[in-house]
């Protein structure tokens, strides 16, 4: 321990030295070995940690602020320093104690007086902090001293320990601040990126789709606009692809200086633009476009050369009683798009029903769909679901088809949507999980999966429901599977993570379809329970020839993995896409290469024979699949 006298009498010093002199070796042993004879050797090692004082004697207080800052400048600090108060002719102790204290913040003060020249508070106050500046009277006992010296030597050390300690969290607080900072920098970067299209800054398609989305859940009308240049292809090929992304940069300021206001112009892709806008009515919202394209139409200097703009534009506007889904309303747009080109370009064409022969088919599926069950034209076939080792059959997806007497057989995915939202999806839905659940008393023990929509999802007590058809088909829940697609659940995604904790609390299987394909993210798997993600089929077909679908592939297993999911891989089609999967660490397939929808009686004798042949790993590749398409 360092530590600073300063006294102007010299007997004085003489008296510390007293106090400080380190005990000899001999009585140090005695001492010791007394110690260790009458107590134990805990007081041994005490004795053997007596502190050793290193002490520097100074008569003047100029004298010890020099020491100070000589000693603070060789990194060696006094821990105390003992401080008289008369000492002529230089400085008194006040004065000493103060440009000590304005030198070096930590040391201990101890004022030592026979006098009562100043109050400890005068002192203090020039001095202090108070729990760092001490008083003893003259005369002193040499223990006195002794004590404490070390009883401030050992705080300064655990004070100096702390000061450290809290430096170092301090500055370890600042860089997680700028760490924080930095993620949250990059992460409205990565967000900005995904949501703007690199060329003009616009929103994207992706950031449109959700702004159409969003404002279709919100009362009131409003307007759908798709906008394409006319004879952009002319100036890529005239002046090049640089003077076409400058056209395209020019025109999408057009867009956003003559669109209505508060409305939304975004890049979808090419040359084509989509706005969104409120609107009061058909009328308004069509002379809104009309503008837009009338500001479009005018010449423009593209890297020196005068370019003629020129556009044409659909729109579609939706009423609070009248179809609001996003992807229809986009696809009306288009439509009307193309009929604005078919008839002389330049021009705005709000839809009308006349531009989609789709919408008199739709009106015929859901008229027939509403009959098909009381006339016997729906029926269910079952594909297999094998474990990827021994290709072992765990399961069937039930698939729904429906022949019709008037068209033949309609693709579910034609009707199924048209059964969404037409409220015939509770009527189906309840036919098909009716019929799943009879087939399992035929099967040994594998487990059947249906597909629930969105809309059954979102049912009033749809638990209750589900688990009183299992109850009443006498099946386990186990032997149930519940497939859902991430629309289902991220629409409402509270209510989703509880309606799916109570499903797999009862015991039920949850499966997410389709994934990959939606909006999906890892904080959002985590919190919903599920038991398998199925990879959409259109990742396996790409599988041979895109390094993105292996990739992607790839990344969905090692998620499912890391969650502890199981992985279904649907759409398998051929031996190498088998083995890929298998290396990867896919735990189950689905798939034509191993079974196409099978009736009721064909799916009993697979169930029965629970393994689906030979390990296709040696198979001739050039021969693989039985067929192509679709398994749904």
């Amino acid at each position: 321990m360092r530590i600073l006298i300063v006294d102007d009498e010299p007997a004085l010093h003489d008296s510390y030295r007293r106090c400080f002199a380190p005990v000899a070796n001999e009585d140090a042993n005695a001492l010791s070995a007394m110690a260790s004879e009458l107590f134990d050797d805990a007081v041994e090692a005490a004795v053997d940690d007596t502190p050793v004082f290193d002490c520097d004697h100074h008569l003047q207080g100029l004298d010890a602020v020099a020491a100070v800052e000589r000693a603070l400048a060789a990194g060696e600090p006094y821990s105390v320093a003992f401080i008289d108060v008369r000492m002529p002719p230089g400085i008194d102790g006040k004065e000493t104690a103060t440009r000590i204290r304005a030198l070096d913040a930590e040391i201990n003060l101890v004022i030592v007086t026979g006098y009562s020249d100043y109050s400890p508070i005068e002192i203090s106050k020039v001095a202090g902090p108070a729990d760092k500046i001490f008083y003893i009277a003259k005369p002193f006992e040499l223990a006195e001293i002794v004590q404490t010296a070390t009883a401030l030597g050992k705080r300064w050390e655990v004070d100096r320990e702390l000061a450290g300690a809290r430096a170092m969290l301090a500055q370890q607080v600042v860089q997680l601040e700028e760490q924080g900072a930095e993620l949250a920098a990059n992460e409205s970067r990565a967000v900005h990126i995904a949501n703007h299209d690199s060329l003009t800054d616009a929103p994207n398609r992706l950031a449109f789709t959700r702004a159409l989305a969003d404002r279709a859940k919100q009362p009131g009308m409003f307007a759908v606009a798709m906008i394409d240049l006319d004879r952009f292809k002319l100036v890529n090929d005239t002046l090049g692809h640089l003077a076409g992304d400058e056209l395209i940069r020019e025109v999408c300021l057009i867009l956003q200086r003559s669109a209505p206001e508060g409305g939304l112009v975004a890049r979808l892709g090419g040359d084509e633009f989509g706005v969104l806008f409120d609107t009061a009515g058909d009328e308004a919202a069509v002379m809104a476009v009309d503008r837009i394209v009338h500001a479009c139409a005018v010449t423009m200097k593209v890297f020196g050369h005068s370019v003629q703009g020129a556009a044409s534009a659909g729109l579609v506007t939706a009423g609070d009683n009248g179809l609001r889904d996003p992807v229809d309303l986009l696809r009306r747009a288009d439509l009307a798009l193309n009929d604005a080109k078919r008839n002389g370009r330049g021009v705005a064409r709000l839809f009308d029903e006349s531009m989609d022969e789709g919408i008199r088919v739709r009106r015929r599926i859901e008229s027939g769909l509403s009959q098909a069950i009381a006339r016997g034209e729906l029926a269910m076939v079952y594909q297999p679901i094998v474990a990827r080792e021994q290709l072992e059959v765990m399961g069937f997806e039930a698939l729904l088809r429906w022949n019709t007497q008037e068209y033949g057989p309609i693709s579910p995915a034609v009707f199924i949507p048209i059964a969404e939202e037409s409220n015939l999806i509770h009527e189906l839905g309840d036919w098909v999980l009716k019929e799943s659940l009879a087939v399992l008393n035929q099967w040994p023990g594998q487990y059947v999966s249906v597909n629930f929509s969105p809309r059954q999802f979102r049912r009033h007590n749809f638990v209750g429901y589900v688990m009183e058809c299992v109850q009443r088909a006498g099946i386990e829940p186990h032997r149930l599977q519940i497939e859902i697609t991430e629309t289902a659940i991220f629409d409402d995604a509270e209510r989703a993570a509880e309606t799916l904790y109570k499903l797999r609390q009862m015991g039920f299987r949850i499966a997410l379809d389709d994934f990959g394909t939606g909006y999906s993210s890892l904080y959002n798997i985590r919190k919903f329970a599920l038991d398998s993600l199925k990879i959409d089929r259109s990742f396996i077909d790409g599988m041979g020839r895109e390094r993105e679908s292996a990739a992607i592939v790839h990344s969905i297993i090692h998620l499912g993995k890391a969650l502890g999911l199981g992985v279904i891989a649907e759409g398998v089609e051929t031996a190498a896409q088998v083995q890929s999967l298998r290396i990867a660490g896919a735990s189950h397939m689905q798939g034509y290469f191993f079974s196409r929808p099978v009736a009721e009686d064909v799916a009993r004798e697979i169930a029965e024979t629970r393994f689906m042949g030979d390990d296709p790993s040696q198979d001739d590749v050039s021969d693989e699949a039985p067929g192509t398409g679709t398994d749904g």
